[in-house]
């Protein structure tokens, strides 16, 4: 399958939309929620435990499979059970999106039914062309690596070619290292886990990506 010329990467939440939004907040305490039942803790403790394996394996999923042997899709459907109705639709997002004639791509560490409720929220289920989500990834979440050569060769991207938007900026280093262009949503949570220290990996910094798709659509490489 050939290469195409060039493609947008997007993380999905906090990303596509707004962290203003406090979306990911409902997903955090519905993931507290299925901790605390699974393991008959109290939240607070279950809200210990679902950060612990955060932080040791990329997601509060991937420990629960791999200490409690979890069903991906049962967490999942659990998790992403919420209410959508506060996100916004961005006119300059999908202006940018229908600008860009290479292929468009939601890389996230969520499911391909998240996705697409979002998406269908945000009104933009029909701007992308593949949705590359947790299952797809094998359970192996970002940033590592051989989920992203897994992610390119599945939706045909070469990487040279390519610019990856995230919230996260442990992310967007993988990215950098295959040679994308990197742009990271500004947000409260990017910039705690940025701190002070210059990140040579980010090539850019916007607060939205339609923003930035306005202003520099003309220099992106297009097919």
């Amino acid at each position: 399958m050939p290469k195409t010329r060039a493609a947008l990467i997007f993380d999905l939440d906090n990303t596509l939309y707004p962290a203003s939004c406090r979306l990911f907040d409902q997903i955090e305490a519905k993931m507290t929620e299925y901790v605390a039942r699974l393991l008959s803790l109290p939240l607070d403790e279950a809200y210990s435990v679902q950060k612990q394996y955060f932080e040791r394996h990329g997601t509060t999923l991937i420990g629960l499979m791999q200490h409690h042997q979890v069903e991906p899709h049962h967490f999942m459907d659990y998790v992403h059970d919420i209410d959508t109705s506060m996100i916004p639709e961005n006119a300059a997002l999908k202006a940018g999106l229908r600008a860009f004639s290479g292929r468009k791509v939601v890389f996230t560490n969520g499911s391909l039914k998240h996705a697409e409720n979002i998406l269908g929220a945000m009104g933009l289920l029909g701007e992308f062309d593949a949705i590359f989500d947790i299952h797809a990834a094998a359970y192996r979440p970002k940033p590592d690596i051989l989920t992203y050569y897994n992610m390119l060769e599945t939706c045909a991207i070469d990487p040279t070619q390519a610019v990856m938007f995230e919230d996260m900026p442990r992310n967007l280093e993988p990215a950098h290292q295959l040679g994308m262009e990197t742009v990271l949503i500004e947000s409260d949570t990017s910039y705690a886990e940025l701190g002070d220290a210059h990140a040579a990996y980010i090539h850019h910094r916007t607060p939205c990506p339609g923003v930035w798709l306005n202003n520099y659509i003309p220099q992106v490489r297009t097919a």
